[in-house]
């Protein structure tokens, strides 16, 4: 194992382990918890894009693209995960607080596409609390310990770099009439 590695293992378990220390009370599992199950397989943001399509006929093609870029970013993340096959975090101490469709890790597509939604929904509803929501979800995963910090790092960062990839397009879209 390199040394960079070794460093990058030892702070993820240190990291964990004070989110658990500190987020072990049984509001914090539940808030955490609740949004780890809003954000499987990108759910959640996925229905929060069709239900801007289906509000906001104006801007309807935009929000398909957007919610498009969700999911490509979601769909991405699970490719990456199959070929890295990082094992969920397994630290003494810390057992996972729910279960995962997955057993690999890396990267985490909760937060690819939680940030994926925090950049592609961004022109079109409020930031502040969309950017929260996003953040939020992917320190979830830290509280029910099924991911390493890196895992989420590095998911947020894939999910936005798709997002922010596609937002000419998303732009291009319009109305949806018919």
């Amino acid at each position: 194992m390199s040394d960079l590695h070794s460093t990058v293992a030892k702070a993820d378990q240190r990291i964990l382990l004070s989110v658990r220390r500190y987020f072990a009370d049984e509001q914090s599992v539940t808030a955490a918890r609740a949004l780890s199950w809003y954000g499987g397989h990108a759910t959640g943001w996925l229905a929060i894009g069709l239900a801007g399509a289906a509000r906001d006929r104006e801007r309807c093609g935009q929000w398909l693209r957007a919610t498009g870029l969700v999911a490509s970013a979601h769909l991405a993340s699970m490719v990456v995960k199959q070929v890295v096959r990082r094992p969920r975090p397994q630290v003494p101490g810390l057992e996972p607080l729910m279960k995962t469709a997955s057993k690999h890790s890396f990267p985490s597509s909760h937060a690819a596409s939680a940030a994926a939604a925090a950049v592609s929904f961004g022109s079109m509803m409020p930031v502040l609390p969309l950017r929260t929501a996003a953040a939020a979800l992917c320190f979830s995963r830290l509280v029910v310990g099924v991911h390493f910090p890196s895992d989420v790092v590095v998911g947020a960062a894939m999910g936005a770099a798709v997002a922010q990839a596609g937002q000419r397009w998303v732009a291009l879209g319009g109305r949806c009439d018919g």
